[in-house]
Parts: C-alpha cells; sequence; structure tokens
C-alpha cells in the first residue's frame, strides 16, 4: 500500500494527520499558493540528466517557472553535478540531490519529469529510461542517433503514457510560426519547395590519443560513454571535441541544425507523419528529398539572405518567406506581410534580445510544462520528432552511400536496399538496451 502512495497523495494525507494536531502552525501563503506561488502539491518535481551549457541554459528558463521545483541532478562530472547543485540551491535552498549515475535517480518516486541536455549518444536511452521509470521528459536534440532508436524512443513514449518534448524550441518561436502558417495557409501558393539550413556534414572515425582516466567520482568515462564503443579517454571529448565522432555524433552532425530545420519544413509542408520517399545528397553542404506529394526538400548550408542562424525558406508558385533566429522576415511579394498575432506570447524576452528569438526556449519549456500538467501532446512530441529526425537520417545515409535512396515513410525503411537499411541502426555496448 505504500509503494502506491503518490508525491501528492501523500502530501494531501500529511496534511490532514497535521491539521489533527491541537497545536497551532504557520505556513507561508505561497505553499499553500496564495501571493502568485504554487502550492508544493501542485508543482512538478524536475531533475536533471547531463546538465552543462545547453541544459543549463534550458534549465535557467524552467527555474523561472514557478510550477517547477528542482530536486536532483545526475552527471558523470563531479564539477557539473556541483554546479548545478549550487544553481539550484540558490534558488530553491538546500536539498538538491547530485547523482554520479542517472540510473539511482530515476527510482525516485517523487520526480515527476527530467530534463536530459546530454551528449548526443545520450538522448534516446536515457528518455527511454526515465518513460520507463515514469517520468515524463524535455530532451535535447538530437533525440536520437539512429533511424531505429527515434522509432523506439516514440513507441516507449506512447506505450509508457509519457510526455516528451524534444528541444526542438523553433516550433514555439513566432517568427517561425508565423512563416510555417503562411506555407500552410496556401497565401504563397502551391507549395514548391521547403529549405532547411543544415551544418557541413562531416564522418570522422579517429581516435584522440589515449589519457590517464580520472578517478571515477571525478569524472565516470565509462558511464560517459555509455552505449557507445569504448574508446581510451582524452578530456577533449568531455569538453566538447565528441562532436562529428561518428561513434558519439547524429547523422555526420546533419541533426546539428536538421533536427531544428528539417522539422520546420516537415511542418511547413503538412507532413508531420511523413517524410520525403527520395533523397540524394549532391555533397556534404547540399542534399535532396522530395515528398510523395511532389515537394522538393532541399537541405543546403549557403545561398541564405542572412537573417540569422537556423533559417528556413518555403517557396509557393505564388510568393516565398523566410525567417531566422534573428526574429526578421522576408517575403515576396510584400503584401504577404501581415501583423504577427499568436496567443500566449509576451515581450519580456531578455534573453531572446541577446541571443536571438529562434534561441530562446521559454515558450517551448512553458508548452512541455503546461502538458505535463494537462497531459495534452507538446508541439514536438515523439512522434513529430520521429518523422524529422528519420528524414535526416535517411539523407545522411544517402551521404555516405554516395548515391540516391528510395525511402517507405510508413514502414520506415529503405525500398530495396539491404546495405542501406542496415545503417538505420547501431549495436549499443552492453550493458546497455532499450
Amino acid at each position: 500500500m505504500a509503494n502506491s502512495i503518490s508525491r501528492r497523495r501523500f502530501l494531501a494525507i500529511a496534511a490532514g494527520s497535521s491539521a489533527a494536531l491541537a497545536v497551532p502552525t504557520f505556513v507561508p501563503g505561497a505553499v499553500l499558493g496564495k501571493d502568485g506561488g504554487v502550492a508544493a502539491s501542485e508543482r512538478i518535481a524536475l531533475a536533471g540528466i547531463g546538465i552543462r551549457n545547453r541544459g543549463g541554459y534550458d534549465l535557467s528558463f524552467m527555474m523561472k517557472e514557478p510550477v517547477v521545483q528542482f530536486v536532483a541532478v545526475a552527471d558523470v562530472r563531479k564539477d557539473r553535478r556541483e554546479a548545478v547543485k549550487e544553481l539550484a540551491e540558490a534558488k530553491y535552498g538546500p536539498g538538491v540531490a547530485m547523482y554520479r549515475d542517472f540510473r539511482e535517480m530515476l527510482p525516485r518516486r517523487d520526480i515527476d519529469a527530467v530534463l536530459i541536455a546530454t551528449g548526443d549518444r545520450w538522448h534516446s536511452v536515457a528518455s527511454i529510461m526515465a518513460a520507463k521509470a515514469g517520468k515524463d521528459v524535455y530532451s535535447e536534440k538530437p533525440c536520437a542517433i539512429t533511424i531505429a532508436l527515434a522509432r523506439d524512443l516514440a513507441e516507449a513514449m506512447r506505450c509508457q503514457g509519457r510526455i516528451f518534448q524534444a528541444g526542438t524550441q523553433r516550433r514555439n518561436v513566432r517568427n517561425f510560426r508565423w512563416a510555417v502558417e503562411l506555407a500552410r495557409s496556401g497565401k504563397l501558393g502551391a507549395l514548391r519547395s521547403v529549405h532547411a539550413s543544415i551544418s557541413q556534414v562531416r564522418d570522422s572515425r579517429d581516435w584522440l590519443p589515449a589519457e590517464p582516466e580520472p578517478p571515477k567520482d571525478v569524472i565516470d568515462w565509462d558511464l560517459w560513454l555509455g552505449p557507445a564503443p569504448w574508446r581510451p579517454y582524452n578530456h577533449r571529448y568531455v569538453d566538447g571535441a565528441w562532436r562529428g565522432c561518428f561513434d558519439f555524433d547524429s547523422g555526420g552532425g546533419l541533426l546539428d541544425w536538421g533536427a531544428h530545420t528539417v522539422d520546420l519544413c516537415q511542418w511547413a509542408n503538412d507532413a508531420d507523419g511523413a517524410t520525403p520517399v527520395e533523397f540524394e545528397a549532391v555533397d556534404g553542404s547540399l542534399l535532396l528529398g522530395r515528398y510523395a506529394n511532389g515537394v522538393k526538400l532541399v537541405m543546403r548550408q549557403g545561398g541564405w539572405i542572412g537573417l540569422g542562424s537556423c533559417p528556413v525558406r518555403f517557396e509557393g508558385d505564388e510568393g516565398w518567406v523566410e525567417t531566422g533566429d534573428s526574429g526578421q522576415i522576408a517575403v515576396h511579394p510584400d503584401s504577404l506581410r501581415t501583423k504577427q498575432v499568436f496567443t500566449g506570447f509576451d515581450n519580456d524576452d531578455e534573453h531572446s534580445r541577446i541571443y536571438g528569438p529562434g534561441q530562446c526556449p521559454k515558450y517551448h519549456v512553458r508548452d512541455f510544462l503546461n502538458c505535463v500538467k494537462s497531459r495534452a501532446q507538446p508541439a514536438t512530441n515523439a512522434d513529430i520528432a520521429r518523422k524529422s529526425h528519420i528524414a535526416c537520417h535517411a539523407a545522411y545515409i544517402s551521404w555516405a552511400l554516395k548515391r540516391k535512396v528510395k525511402f517507405d515513410p510508413v514502414q520506415e525503411e529503405f525500398i530495396g536496399d539491404d546495405e542501406a537499411n542496415r545503417m538505420r541502426s547501431r549495436g549499443m555496448r552492453a550493458p546497455w538496451h532499450v
């Protein structure tokens, strides 16, 4: 019976028991939800896994939300565990727990949701394990380093009934939403092509020189590697040099930007439940796709107007629109320009002014937290992330094979191509599995 009592139920029982005592007790109004506070029983208890640069940025927005109570951090690096603990306790007071191994944290029944901001190799595995432990998940992108893991992730969230938000926050950024709605409204005429900015695709199999491993409590190298193949320790990996390494990266780095921009192109083409049916890589900076409805997906590094990072462009037979992280929008003809009106947005985005509107996850975080409460699906749920990630991976496989490939969006496999289909998955180092 004790194990079946939820955290909120326990608090309610405890409150009832206290009321039976004859001793008067003072309870701060904020604890009861007065004075603009959120009652303790209604807060979302949040934990973090692998919180460094981007994760710390996400966490700064989550901690600004009154509904959040950050309670624990798990990280293989001692300095990161301690830094996040210090940050959180400056706001919430003592009591934030630290874990080296996130598997020791997940069984805690008082944790409602987790923020996962590890390297790419860990996102899907940690998300699936969190879902099986009954946690909702906000995961940084890329959410899966293979087609198979994108499928596994979506299936796990569905089977476990968990809320999942991919960190592709531009779905909740005003200028990108306006551009997508312009394309979907038909005001550009029949949609002909959607353009996604990408990084240069690369695929390194080299190892950095071996260095002595630090003590496990300082950096747990074996746990840092996780499901990735073993290789000797080098401090540069831990500091970010894992990017571009095939064993750790997603789709030759294509998903660094593509997870955002291809996702927006999918949305603009009403293709959230599909992918292109054909892929062809011209070179590492230009990859092409074709949807069943004839719309072309152009993944390119250059040729943009200059509206900030992560630009997208949607072209119809009567006009076009392009936008990026600066928040600026270019359209043709100019008559397409109308005022952007979206409910739920305000004008106090200090981080947007500093870092650029597209990089600010404020409303994306709020969307996730609202859905944790309501159990509705957020803007970039696991099924949406599944298809946009698979599209990127299929394009990468075409690049790696140096030839055109045909793809079945329903079966999520290459048509008549055993070599390409073998590249949909990778082995995992024991004992890791999903």
